[in-house]
């Protein structure tokens, strides 16, 4: 800046007035700038304002007596005056803070209502552009009809119409076009013929450019996917469909099918793919429903019932809920018709106490000799019968055994039965099997007879079996009862004929009737895995006729007849209500006690076979997994302290292996257990040796045998293979066994005390007592304990026992000896030493 130029120097005055500024630029440039100064702004208080100053600096209400309100201090109307102006501070703040908020809402709110036009005037552009569509696609529709009319015309032989007439329906539909293109149309159109001609040229003229350079290789390369080629072009199955369209249009059909409304089964969960499949649906049809509903699932994942239906809806279909368990409604269960029922023979199980005379009872009926096959002369497995009696009635006998372990085969005797003969022994009373085959047959709701055998030994009292059966309320006739009661004797076949008409008076009284015309439905007594036959099961059939060929489902195994063979070894063709036979024919051994159905096809037995096997095999997950984690812990924990015997059972037969882990279970306690490792019916495999050898296990074999492969795997592994024929003799062994894991019983016997008179330290050695033995005997293997004013202070063995410089074994009552202990020194005069012996004993379950 320059101020030289004549012109008056700025300043600041009392008023403002007007100036000039000389501004410098570069290479030489000036220019003068008026600039106008104002004074400074002044605010004149209001006259109470400015009358509120004083001279000291006060309000004039603080300073001014007379205005101030009496009794109020000059720092009480100080602080008065901060507390209002502190008010109107807050009063202003709170003013700009409402102002802002409002401010805040109304943006919101045009926020909101520009939202809300946006959508709506996408709706309205989506609306358009639908209803834009809408009219090209009819427009189109409309001028190919006109195209086919004219072909067809053309087709026909008409006569050629002038081309400068233009065929109005086209030039309705170009002005239509032109209106929504915005724009208008001018002048005549092509006519049909040219616009076909046209077409006709650029087709040939594209099928040369494709035909030239890009034929199909059978190969789709990464650049011909990447960069849109003909990578993939159309199947011979799109082609077709194609050619249909076109030949239903030349036709005069419809090109489109309608939709076809199906049935969709639907199970309780089911994966997208399948779901596709029975709505004959594309897969990303259904996966693209699904991702719209929320859900991001692929084709292979699982969706649930309730998702699967209202996709089905979606897609005009029809939902059909099923259940997993549906599978087994196949299975025939109607109700059979008065007039097709006949009378069936009676089904008779026989059970009473181990060595009672059950099965020589029954062999005196049969004629027969089944005792003296049976190992040990007792009977180990459920025995099917059919007996023709003298006067032509046929009977079905089912033995069971006696055995306390085969608990279970007496209740499944009971469950298929129709009547239970109790035998009972003259000589020996009533026994817990006896008692527990009362219950079984209480618990079945069957009627009993009470059959006292052995009537004909010496020292019989039939009753005492009598009033002892009072005690359990089985009240026989004798005794004014409801019970039949017959004294029999199977040596000597001593009411035997009575026992016979008791039987048929009872099934009489039941009207045991059955329909041999329907599907066959029974249960297996016994099931087993022969050598030569594969899985064979004993069925006794309830309802309905067995025929040789049947397709059955039994339990979770399935099958179809090959051959059945009743109580005599000979094959029979068909088997019908109340016959036992055994049935060759099953993919795998049924469990005793399961139900056999026939089904009509294959499918339907192995579908239902699927499903009970999943069933079983999550059962047993769910039984043996743990709760919580605290209950996993408590069990390993509890099982720290428990010593288990493995052992792997095979028998010939499923109710020997159900009976044999029973019992087995059975045996232990709190120290020592038997767990089973693996348990099955048939022949000892190299497998089980296997398996045996890994964890330690003897294989017990119960009327079974070791293949040569599973002998020499077991010699080579040093695998223990045991066989046992009677059941008794197995459950004593692993008892033993158990019984030798147990840890033994130590006992103390006290066998003298020594005083101590005096402590002695002698080099090399320690310090010695001199000891008097006032009781009993000093021994130097014996334990010692310390005892110093009646308490143990020191338990251990001697180091030395001596009498005078001689090192002995005993030192008697009354006599003195010399002490030293074991790596302990702190001994007193006073002390007394306890002289003791440890027994151990073995302890056994």
């Amino acid at each position: 800046m320059s101020d030289t130029d004549g012109k008056k120097t700025l300043g600041l005055g009392a008023a403002s007035r007007p100036g000039q500024v000389k501004q410098s630029f570069s290479h030489g440039r000036t220019k003068n700038v008026v600039v106008e100064t104002k004074g400074k702004k002044r605010v004149l208080n209001k006259p109470s304002a400015g009358a509120a100053k004083g001279p000291g600096g006060n309000n004039s209400a603080g300073g001014d007596p007379s205005r101030r309100p009496a009794g109020i201090s000059d720092a009480e109307m100080d602080r008065r005056m901060k507390a209002l102006q502190a008010a109107k501070i807050r009063e202003v703040e709170e003013a700009a803070n409402r102002e802002a908020e409002e401010k805040a809402r109304e943006e919101e709110r045009e926020r909101r209502r520009a939202e809300a036009e946006a959508k709506e005037r996408e709706d309205r552009e989506r609306e358009e552009a639908l209803k834009a569509k809408a009219e090209e696609d009819e427009r189109k529709k409309r001028e190919a009809e006109l195209r086919d009319k004219k072909k067809e015309e053309i087709r026909k032989g008409a006569p050629k119409k002038d081309d400068a007439v233009q065929d109005q329906a086209a030039v309705e539909a170009a002005a239509s076009r032109a209106e929504t293109k915005g724009v208008v149309a001018s002048g005549p159109r092509k006519t049909d013929r040219e616009r076909d001609a046209r077409t006709e040229r650029d087709a040939r003229a594209t099928k040369g450019k494709t035909d030239g350079g890009n034929r199909r290789t059978g190969k789709l390369s990464l650049n011909d996917a990447l960069g849109g080629g003909e990578g993939r072009q159309r199947s011979m199955a799109a082609m077709k469909r194609k050619q249909e369209r076109q030949r239903q249009k030349a036709m005069g059909g419809s090109t489109r099918a309608e939709k076809q409304v199906r049935d969709v089964r639907l199970p309780e969960t089911i994966v997208v793919s399948e779901l596709a499949n029975r709505m004959a649906e594309r897969g990303a049809d259904v996966v693209k429903s699904l991702m719209n509903m929320g859900m991001m699932v692929t084709g292979n994942q699982t969706i649930d019932a309730d998702t699967a239906e209202l996709v089905i809806e979606e897609f005009g279909h029809k939902v059909v809920r099923v259940s997993d368990a549906d599978v087994e409604q196949v299975i025939d269960t109607v109700d059979d018709k008065p007039e097709e029922l006949i009378t069936r023979p009676p089904i008779i199980t026989i059970m009473g106490h181990v060595d009672h005379g059950k099965t020589s009872l029954l062999d005196a009926i049969r004629h027969a000799n089944v005792v003296s096959g049976e190992a040990g002369g007792i009977t180990q497995h459920i025995g099917a019968y059919q007996v023709t009696t003298d006067s032509g009635a046929v009977l079905t006998f089912l033995d069971t055994p006696g055995h306390a372990a085969f608990t279970s085969m007496r209740a499944r005797g009971a469950n298929v039965t129709d009547i239970v003969v109790l035998v009972v022994a003259a000589d020996d009373s009533v026994m817990p099997q006896t008692i527990e085959a009362i219950n079984h047959a209480k618990a079945a709701k069957v009627p009993m007879i009470v059959a006292i055998n052995k009537c004909d030994k010496h020292g019989a009292e039939p009753q005492k079996v009598r009033t002892q059966l009072l005690q359990h309320e089985v009240v026989v006739e004798a005794m004014s009862g409801d019970v039949q009661d017959v004294e029999v004797s199977a040596k000597t076949g001593k009411g035997l004929d009575n026992l016979l008409e008791a039987i048929a008076l009872q099934a009489e009284l039941l009207e045991l009737k059955a329909n041999p015309t329907r599907a066959a439905q029974g249960a297996v007594i016994e099931a087993k895995l022969d050598v030569g036959r594969g899985p064979v099961a004993t069925v006794l059939i309830q309802n309905g006729t067995l025929h040789r060929g049947d397709i059955f489902v039994v339990g979770e195994q399935w099958g179809k007849v090959r051959a059945l063979i009743n109580d005599q070894g000979a094959r029979v063709e068909e088997a019908g209500p109340s016959v036992p036979v055994e049935v060759l024919g099953l993919n795998g051994t049924p469990a005793a006690g399961d139900v056999l159905n026939v089904v009509e096809t294959e499918a339907q037995a192995r579908e239902i076979a699927d499903y009970r096997e999943q069933a079983a095999k999550d059962k047993r997950a769910a039984a043996g997994a743990a709760t919580t984690l605290e209950q996993l812990m408590a069990k390993a924990k509890a099982d720290e302290s428990v010593t288990e015997l493995p052992v792997l059972v095979k028998a010939d037969v499923q109710g020997s292996v159900e009976a044999i882990v029973q019992a087995l279970e059975k045996v232990g306690n709190d120290e020592v257990r038997v767990r089973i490792l693996h348990s099955g019916v048939g022949a000892i495999t190299e497998s089980d040796i296997g398996l045996a050898e890994a964890s330690g296990a003897p294989v017990i074999g119960f009327n079974v045998r070791a293949n040569a492969s599973a002998r020499t795997t077991a010699n080579q592994k040093g695998v223990e293979i045991r066989y046992y024929s009677i059941i008794y003799d197995l459950v004593d062994d692993i008892k033993a066994a158990a019984s030798g894991l147990l840890s033994a019983e130590i006992r103390e016997h006290f066998i003298g005390y020594a005083s101590i008179k005096e402590v002695f330290k002698v080099t090399g050695v320690g310090k010695v007592a001199g000891c008097l033995v006032t009781e009993g005997v000093a021994r130097r293997s014996a334990g010692v304990r310390l005892l110093r004013d009646d308490v143990v202070i020191h338990e251990g063995t001697l180091k030395t026992l001596k009498r005078f410089k001689d090192e002995v074994k005993e030192v008697p009552s009354g006599q003195e000896c010399g002490m030293a202990f074991e790596n302990y020194d702190d001994i007193r005069p006073g002390d007394v030493i306890e002289i003791f012996e440890r027994e151990e004993i073995e302890r056994s379950l």
